[in-house]
């Protein structure tokens, strides 16, 4: 017995030790920036108005400085950011979306947001050109946590109105030759509120057209340059909030997104 207890104990250590280092892999509401990542977003003005900017897009019609209001929380404490740009009312999107001010190709994202009304939209865009999107009450692959016009999501897994919602992405981007040719199209793994939904899935162009976002006027968006984009918000009139976002510079070169 005197030799038992300390191997019980050194082994229960082991593995607290073990859980704890594999935090970062935390996903859904509430997931905390592991250690290397950046958080672009806490509810702040502050915050806001120093890592983003208007996207000035063919479509553009906002009025420096953002718009985008802050807010109370409506579930917990603290304050969120409301997409509800007047520049963007009746869905126009591309008019007040907002980008962040550094751009980037491999990449691990955590975005929060809510959905205040029935049928709110807005959507999360990597490097400014595929969208994840965020659309109440729709459930194709042009719906809620679809890459957008591609792959569908199940929308059981969505909390609803009125209730904050995680999306996990890792991004892999495209890849290019040494004359700029592309050789490898971008990969993507997502999960929605704590579940996978997407695993290592190619996105095959930028959809919507040149007011979606980077190089969607491109040879009708499959004209993927090889230049870095940033983290893009919609806007579109609606009143969908986010919080806690932040992102991980990666290194996928020798790897696909599946985590």
């Amino acid at each position: 017995m005197s030799v038992k207890t300390p191997y019980s104990v050194f082994f229960f250590l082991i593995a607290f030790l073990f859980i704890a280092t594999i935090s970062f892999a935390q996903v859904g509401v509430g997931a905390k920036a592991p250690k290397g990542a950046e958080m672009l977003l806490d509810g702040s003005n502050k915050m806001l108005h120093k890592k983003w900017q208007y996207w000035e897009g063919p479509r553009f019609s906002a009025e420096p400085p953002i718009k985008w209001e802050i807010v109370k929380d409506p579930v917990d404490k603290g304050f969120a950011v409301s997409s509800n740009d007047p520049a963007g009312a009746g869905g126009k999107y591309g008019a007040a979306d907002i980008v962040t001010k550094e751009t980037f190709r491999d990449f691990r994202l955590h975005v929060e947001f809510f959905v205040s009304k029935p049928g709110g939209n807005s959507g999360v865009y990597l490097q400014n050109r595929y969208e994840i999107q965020i659309l109440d009450g729709d459930s194709t692959d042009h719906g809620m946590a679809a890459i957008i016009n591609e792959h569908a999501a199940p929308y059981r897994v969505y909390n609803g109105v009125g209730a904050w919602n995680a999306y996990d992405i890792t991004f892999r981007a495209a890849r290019f030759d040494s004359q700029g040719k592309l050789i490898e199209k971008p990969r993507v793994t997502v999960y929605f509120n704590g579940e996978k939904i997407h695993t290592d899935k190619q996105i095959q162009q930028v959809w919507g057209g040149p007011n979606s976002g980077m190089d969607g006027g491109n040879d009708g968006g499959k004209g993927i340059t090889d230049r870095p984009g940033g983290i893009k918000l919609q806007a579109e009139g609606h009143d969908v909030l986010y919080r806690n976002t932040w992102i991980k510079k990666l290194d996928l070169d020798n790897n696909g997104t599946d985590f």
